[in-house]
Order: structure tokens, then C-alpha cells, then sequence
């Protein structure tokens, strides 16, 4: 009788378990905050249909088959030297032949509509933000604002943004969910990605890439915002007391985890390129 219980009790608990998971960043992915976001939901939509063409019929299947040729079902023909349909075969080639052919096409087209490199056309001028993964932070500067952040950064409603992307330690991997596309940061390399928000509001980035013990608090703020209100965020990192010096820097190389959102003014300008050069024998930022 217990047993019976528990059966009748699993649907209900999923269920449950579902509900509750709908408050976790990973659906993210289906709230686009961003021209890019909307693409790329899009294109989960659409290939998760096109792959349903199978799913669905399978489903069918699975339960009309059984009950048809049930074992007291004598109204159907019975046929056990049966081997071969002609139809049957039609079928079972076409349809994944089309679907292959339709997601190849899916795939060719985003695979250029959908290039992180490609510059976001519009009115307002593109700003450019240096992306650097640390252990286990991430450093943003903004050469056109002489400011550099740690775990925070801001940006302008409906005004495009070119993302400069380094490692210095492990790989790892740039990604705001809500705003669109990840990519990666290596040391040694420059990745470029090209966001814009199209809605103001705080949003959650995060690394993509597992990096070693503090990679579960290698998180940070996304903050999409008026120009105004983007214009008194920079103010305000621009009179912090904390200059980012080469002896800061070297204490944001330091392995730390969980680490809260830091303001630092008048970064050094060639801080980024020498990053880059320093792991391809250029020179040295220590």
C-alpha cells in the first residue's frame, strides 16, 4: 500500500521540482534582454521544433502500437512473416534527411547572422570594454572612461558594446545569459563579442568554464541603464580613492573567491595589451 503512495506521489514532486527550477539563471536563456539573446532564442525555438518532427510521432507511437496489436486485439491481421514497406523505408529515410538538411541551413545562416565579431548596426557609437578573467574575478576597464571595475559593470540602453576579452590565469568563458552569446578568455588571446540590452535592468554574468575552487563565485553584475544614470555610475568610479597601480593589480592577482564589486580609477592604459603580451613573451605585467 506504501509503495502505491510513493507511485502516485512522483508526478506531483516533479512537478514541484520544476516550478522551483524556474527561478534559476539557467532559463535565463528564454528572457532575452538583447537584440542578440532574442536571436539566439529564437534558434533554440526553432531547432528544438524542427527536432520535435521525430520526438512527437515516436511518442504516438510508443502508446498507439501497444494498444493495437494488444494480444486480445483479434480485429488486427496477424503477419509474422512480415519484413519489409516499401513506405515504411520512404519514411523512415526522408524525414531525418529533411531535418538535417533544414538544420544545416539553420546552422550556416546564424552561424554568420550570429558571429560574436559582428559589429551591432546602430545610431549610437559602439563603447568598447576590456574584459579580463582572473582567480577568481573579472576585471572590466574602460579605456574611453579611465575607470577598471572588478565584478561589475555598466552599460548604456540600446547603445552597442564591443566586449575585448582576456584571461589572466586559466581559461575561462564570458557569458551573460540574458544579454546573449559566450565566449571564451584565454590567456595570451584577444576574443571579441559584440552585445547590446535592449531593456534596463540588472543582469548576472558569470563563467561558463570551470576554473578550479572559487569558479562557483566567478559571478558578476550586468547593469543596463540610462545614459544618464550610466554617466553617474562612471562618476562615481572615477573619485574612488583606489587607483589601479601596478601594486593593485598584483593584489587582484591574488587567488580570491566570492570577491564583492571594487571601483578603481585611472588604470593604466596599455594594462590590457600588456595582460596579452606577457603570456606571448612580450612584456611583463609584474
Amino acid at each position: 500500500m506504501l509503495c502505491r503512495y510513493k507511485n502516485w506521489l512522483r508526478l506531483p514532486l516533479l512537478l514541484i521540482f520544476f516550478l522551483l527550477l524556474g527561478g534559476c539563471d539557467e532559463f535565463a536563456l528564454f528572457d532575452p534582454k538583447g537584440p542578440v539573446a532574442a536571436e539566439q532564442q529564437w534558434l533554440i525555438i526553432v531547432s528544438f521544433a524542427i527536432m520535435l518532427i521525430v520526438v512527437i510521432p515516436v511518442l504516438i507511437m510508443s502508446l498507439w502500437f501497444p494498444y493495437k496489436y494488444r494480444s486480445d486485439n483479434t480485429s488486427e491481421e496477424y503477419l509474422p512473416n512480415w519484413e519489409h514497406s516499401n513506405k515504411i523505408e520512404f519514411v523512415v529515410w526522408t524525414v531525418p534527411i529533411l531535418i538535417i538538411l533544414a538544420l544545416g541551413v539553420l546552422t550556416y545562416i546564424t552561424s554568420h547572422s550570429l558571429d560574436p565579431r559582428k559589429p551591432i548596426e546602430s545610431d549610437k557609437p559602439t563603447m568598447v570594454i576590456q574584459v579580463v578573467a582572473m582567480d577568481w574575478k573579472w576585471l572590466f576597464i574602460y579605456p574611453e572612461h579611465g575607470i577598471a571595475t572588478v565584478n561589475e559593470m555598466a552599460m548604456v540602453v540600446d547603445q552597442p558594446v564591443e566586449f575585448l576579452v582576456t584571461s589572466d590565469a586559466t581559461m575561462n568563458s564570458f557569458f551573460i545569459p540574458n544579454l546573449g552569446s559566450m565566449i571564451y578568455a584565454m590567456s595570451g588571446m584577444e576574443n571579441r563579442l559584440h552585445l547590446m540590452a535592449s531593456e534596463p535592468g540588472t543582469y548576472k554574468g558569470m563563467s561558463t568554464n570551470y576554473s578550479g575552487f572559487g569558479f562557483s563565485g566567478m559571478k558578476f553584475n550586468a547593469i543596463a541603464s540610462s545614459q544618464a544614470e550610466f554617466d553617474n555610475w562612471v562618476e562615481e568610479a572615477q573619485n574612488s580613492k583606489h587607483l589601479l597601480t601596478q601594486q593593485a593589480f598584483e593584489s587582484l592577482q591574488v587567488k580570491s573567491r566570492d570577491v564583492k564589486p571594487m571601483y578603481f580609477s585611472n588604470p593604466n592604459p596599455l594594462l590590457f595589451s600588456d595582460i596579452i603580451e606577457h603570456y606571448t613573451g612580450g612584456l611583463n605585467v609584474e
